[in-house]
């Protein structure tokens, strides 16, 4: 018996070493083919931009990965815990090779007579990512081998750990549990809890099939197999467990849609000229305020939805800068998982009259004034002839009547007086950049312009009489807190005289006050502004300031279509007003020059075409009607109408000149 147990043994070792022989050689002759080892190298991960506002929300992540690069410790314990579980439940304890999970795979997959288990450890999946093509050959799975123990060699378990769920492809374009914890569930992966840590390491076996966006019930009973396999591996107790399987995972989809991705957008097409081609993580401080980015959002989303089929409005677009020309909010557009196109930033719109305080602006600068007499009646330059809104002509009126009412008239007249070409310049140094047609009918607004270049352009009357330079970054730096970006300078300059700017304000305050642009009419808090229509309804504005913050609003269709007589003093001033409100709530009140902060000691805007008042007017009242409350930040509903069932004689005339 002790011979038979004697002759076993010999011939168990001689067989065990031609086995590791036989091993070896294999494993050395696929070696061969690989780069030497002094070449092997863990390539970079590919770098992640984080992108994040004035007061630190994330805005979003951008980058082949779609997340950040988490270390270990950063995540909660269950998470590597889940993946260990249902993956490689003897990580921890193999050489990167699991010989006894090789053979329970085998087993189970013999008696199966299918392929129901693999024998890949987590190390042998992470070399199969870094190091080789997806090909299912001898070779390759050879080679996978090879790597693995050579990452094993070189890296802690930790390490390998780290890299492999920073890396590992997740669906939906998610690589890393960080991308995938923010695609499905809206958090970083710091914080999601268990029942979406199995969640997202029960994606492992099929991304795409387990997807919880594609198939949620599939999903939760992926998640629910991983939670049993974290307490049969005693990673989690029964209760843990109970309370996971009670309350599964919810996704989140609507970030997808937020309006915070066409500044995304716009940060990354601005990077490469700050800091040239990126190849670590960074963070990118950008000047966006997330309250005033959700009201300007929900404002703009909320009305077109309303609108829709009453107006045929289908798009739109709003920004928001400060005093230095810091954007403050930027909505590109209704939905960005319909349509990725910033057209806050890139759509080229003729403004209509919205360009008309450069044509007054000029006219001012070249020694007319507010009370200056300008007569409406037809006029033909050059074989073009400007109509008025209303079809009809007022007569003797002045500028700031002209203006306040959008008179068609006298605006070409004014630019016929100091020339297009100057009232071109003078667009140009106030910030518009894009190229200006200099022909009689740039009085009206018909060269096209960006939303964001124009409502910089009025930003002067806001501040002073500086120029601003629009930026939305301010600084950039990386995980190591250098800073490799910050802005820094000023705008262009003084573009406008401390007494024309006190001129030109009083005249556009007048807008809405009692003009076109009644219905943008802020509480108690002094604003200039103007209306903008363009021929057959194709696209309305409404540009308007405070001394703190200065908004334009577009609304228009993609296929130039002509929307139903929406003018920029109807929807444009009523989101205008809804969005300024609500991003003022923690600003104090303060002058603008040539506007008082108390309205009720001025006097009404004569209607043109009347008898001349008493005395000239330079400023207007407020009407007397019932102002809404202003909406909460988060707020998700539409901005209220106006009640225009009980209207004055003031408002009547404003709603006969609301198309300028």
């Amino acid at each position: 018996m002790w011979k038979s147990l004697r002759f076993c043994m010999y011939w168990s070792v001689v067989l065990g070493i031609w086995g590791i022989v036989v091993v070896g050689g294999i494993l050395a002759y696929y070696a061969a083919h690989l780069p030497p080892a002094s070449e092997w190298a863990v390539p970079q991960r590919p770098p992640n931009v984080r992108i994040v506002s004035a007061n630190g929300t994330l805005i979003a992540n951008r980058g082949d990965t779609g997340g950040e690069a988490v270390r270990l410790e950063q995540l909660p314990k269950y998470l590597p815990d889940a993946v260990m579980a249902i993956e490689d439940r003897r990580f921890k304890y193999h050489f990167g090779i699991d010989p006894i999970g090789l053979a329970r795979a085998a087993f189970v997959n013999y008696t199966s007579g299918r392929t129901v288990q693999g024998g890949s450890t987590l190390t042998q999946q992470l070399a199969k990512n870094l190091f080789l093509k997806p090909e299912r050959t001898m070779q390759r799975k050879m080679q996978e081998v090879v790597m693995a123990l050579w990452l094993e060699w070189n890296y802690s378990k930790e390490e390998i750990l780290e890299m492999y769920l920073n890396r590992v492809y997740l669906g939906a374009g998610a690589y890393g549990v960080d991308a995938a914890a923010r695609v499905y569930f809206g958090k970083s992966a710091r914080l999601i809890n268990l029942a979406e840590a199995a969640t997202i390491a029960g994606l492992l076996k099929a991304p795409s099939k387990y997807a919880p966006t594609r198939n949620a019930q599939l999903a939760e009973g992926r998640a629910q197999v991983v939670i049993a396999a974290m307490h049969s591996a005693g990673f989690i107790t029964a209760d843990d467990a109970k309370n996971a399987l009670f309350n599964p995972a919810h996704v989140v989809t609507s970030h997808n849609s937020s309006s915070g991705n066409y500044v995304a957008d716009y940060v990354m097409e601005l990077l490469p000229g700050y800091v040239g081609s990126i190849g670590e993580d960074i963070i990118v401080d950008t000047t966006i305020d997330w309250d005033m980015q959700q009201a300007a959002e929900t404002a703009l989303t909320s009305r077109i939805a309303e609108s829709r089929q009453e107006f045929n409005v289908t798009q739109g677009a709003v920004v928001t800068l400060n005093r230095s020309g810091a954007i403050r909010a930027l909505v590109g557009g209704v939905d960005y998982r319909k349509s990725q196109f910033n057209r806050a930033v890139y759509a080229r719109r003729q403004p209509g009259s919205a360009f008309k305080p450069f044509v007054y602006l000029a006219a001012l600068e070249r020694g007319l004034g507010p009370n200056t007499i300008r007569r409406d009646a037809r006029v033909t330059y050059r074989g073009w002839t400007p109509k008025n809104y209303t079809k009809r002509y007022y007569g003797d009126v002045t500028l700031t009547q002209a203006l306040a009412f959008s008179i068609n008239t006298v605006a070409a007249k004014l630019a016929h007086e100091v020339g297009p070409a100057n009232v071109a310049r003078t667009a140009r140094r106030l910030g518009i950049t894009s190229s200006l047609k200099s022909n009689p009918s740039i009085a009206l607004g018909t060269s096209e312009v960006t939303p964001l270049e124009i409502a910089a352009a009025y930003v002067p009357f806001s501040n002073g009489g500086y120029g601003v330079v629009p930026h939305v970054v301010r600084q950039i730096r990386n995980e190591k807190g250098e800073v490799l970006y910050r802005r820094s300078g000023d705008g262009t300059g003084r573009v406008v005289r401390g007494d024309k700017l006190s001129e030109i304000n009083s005249m556009m305050a007048q807008t809405i006050y009692g003009g076109t642009g009644k219905r943008a009419l802020l509480a108690g808090r002094p604003a200039g502004g103007k209306t903008g229509t363009t021929q057959g309804y194709k696209d309305a504005w409404f540009i308007g300031y405070t001394s703190s913050l200065t908004t334009a609003v577009w609304l228009g269709n993609d296929n130039n279509k002509p929307m139903k007589k929406v003018s920029g003093g109807t929807l444009p001033a009523e989101i205008w007003a809804w969005i300024m409100e609500t991003q003022h709530q923690n600003i104090p009140i303060a002058r603008l020059p040539g506007v008082p902060i108390n309205l009720a000691e001025t006097s009404p805007l004569q209607k043109p075409g009347t008898a001349p008042a008493r005395r000239q007017p330079t400023f207007v009242t407020a009407p007397q009607q019932p102002q809404p409350p202003r909406p909460a930040v988060q707020a998700t509903t539409a901005p209220p109408r106006q009640n225009n069932n009980s209207a004055s004689p003031l408002d009547l005339l404003g709603r006969l000149f609301g198309g300028g």
